[in-house]
């Protein structure tokens, strides 16, 4: 079952298109906290974005190109701005189509068909970042969202918040961690690993995260 995410703050409209998709067999979800967007969206993992440019805080065009910059997902753009200029921008900025409303619930369900055709008939592609709680980590691009800020890791620093993150809860030991970050050439020593995840810590204060890494003393390490 395709997912696919609703970023609309005007209530009444979603729920209609929410009940058109789901009537089509889509599993939806309708965005609720306008100034933490890529955080749901990483939540919900959808197939499909279906955006409205004017939001509080930050518009659609803001939260296209942060999207953007996590993953290729398909995403339509829904609004009354009806200027090319807007249009142009959208495209600019990522999205892969762009409804005017008022639109009928027919057309913008072909448009939702035709563009998980297009971008899911030849493979199954999936979102591929992790989260923890305010907390994005895209491993491919060693890159940390939180809010406003990014923060660029090293592959070593990924790799350790990355662990962190798939065992969230959980106590992780310190030669788990070192088996993580073992590749072809080195093995990262009981020294170094204590460095990569100071260092990890410093970056996570900057952004106002400091206490997430937590010392399970004598065992290893566990986010809180």
């Amino acid at each position: 079952m395709y997912r696919v995410l609703i970023i609309e703050d005007d209530q009444t409209i979603a729920e209609i298109i929410e009940q058109k998709l789901q009537s089509w067999g889509y599993q939806t979800y309708r965005a609720a906290d306008y100034q933490n967007i890529l955080a749901e969206f990483a939540q919900f993992a959808p197939h499909l974005v279906l955006l409205d440019i004017n939001l509080p805080y930050y518009d659609g065009f803001y939260w296209c190109s942060k999207i953007r910059e996590l993953s290729s997902v398909p995403i339509i753009i829904i609004s009354s701005r009806d200027s090319d200029s807007d249009k142009i921008r959208g495209i600019m900025q990522g999205s892969d189509d762009y409804l005017e409303k008022p639109f009928s619930m027919e057309l913008l369900i072909a448009k939702v068909q035709a563009a998980l055709r297009r971008a899911y008939a030849y493979q199954d592609q999936s979102l591929n970042v992790l989260q923890y709680q305010d907390l994005i980590l895209d491993p491919e691009r060693l890159t940390v969202f939180c809010g406003e800020h990014e923060i660029e890791l090293t592959p070593n620093e990924s790799k350790i918040l990355a662990v962190l993150i798939r065992n969230q809860q959980k106590t992780v030991s310190r030669a788990y961690l070192m088996k993580a970050l073992w590749d072809d050439q080195s093995f990262v020593d009981d020294n170094t690993l204590t460095v990569n995840v100071n260092r990890l810590r410093r970056k996570l204060a900057e952004v106002g995260l400091d206490r997430y890494i937590k010392t399970v003393k004598g065992e290893g390490y566990v986010l809180k």
